[in-house]
């Protein structure tokens, strides 16, 4: 509940909830923030003041980058991907349900790291493309090892390990990793 009483403070009109026995929790919060208005597009936040440098800054207030962290965000990344190509939007990873937004968040804290000239674990290790690689080369390990070698080769880990690693090394940040791999997506259902 106070989740939801901070999102609808912070300005947004709804929010995202992991299953339908919380809707009246999550949604009590917001109608009595909107009213009768069906959006706060009024609440300009002028209190809040974001540059291109602030987004671009990977330091953590109080925390670190860890070897766990980039790890487990490349291992989700792979996992997610591989079931997104093989039609499936909505995957449980590690009893969790996750969609592409966890997927985006994943990859998109490991470009940010890999091309971050000061990005560096907290055992003081540069993020570099040849960590990143090594690691990314042992979590498709670690995954095959995780789902068994018969589903490993009936999947689309290899694919999506291809795809996961050309979006995070390009040097432009892609929008969104589902608009590389839709082609494959395609080619596989049809």
């Amino acid at each position: 509940r106070e989740d939801k009483e901070r999102e609808s403070e912070d300005g947004f009109d709804g929010t995202w909830i992991a299953h339908p026995d919380l809707v009246e929790v999550a949604r009590e919060p917001f109608d009595r923030k909107l009213g009768d208005r069906p959006h706060q597009k009024h609440r300009l936040r002028e209190e809040v003041n974001v540059a291109a440098k602030d987004l671009l800054n990977v330091r953590i207030p109080d925390g670190e980058i860890t070897e766990a962290g980039l790890r487990t965000n490349l291992n989700v990344g792979l996992l997610y991907m591989e079931s997104w190509l093989r039609g499936t939007g909505a995957a449980g990873i590690y009893n969790l349900m996750e969609d592409a937004a966890t997927a985006e968040i994943s990859r998109s804290q490991v470009w940010q790291w890999l091309h971050h000239d000061r990005a560096k674990l907290s055992d003081g290790r540069a993020v570099t493309p040849e960590l990143y690689r090594s690691f990314l080369s042992e979590e498709l390990e670690q995954v095959k090892s995780l789902v068994g070698e018969p589903a490993f080769s009936a999947g689309k880990f290899q694919l999506a390990s291809q795809l996961l690693d050309k979006i995070i090394t390009r040097d432009e940040f892609t929008d969104f990793l589902t608009l590389v791999a839709y082609e494959y997506l395609n080619q596989s259902t049809s």
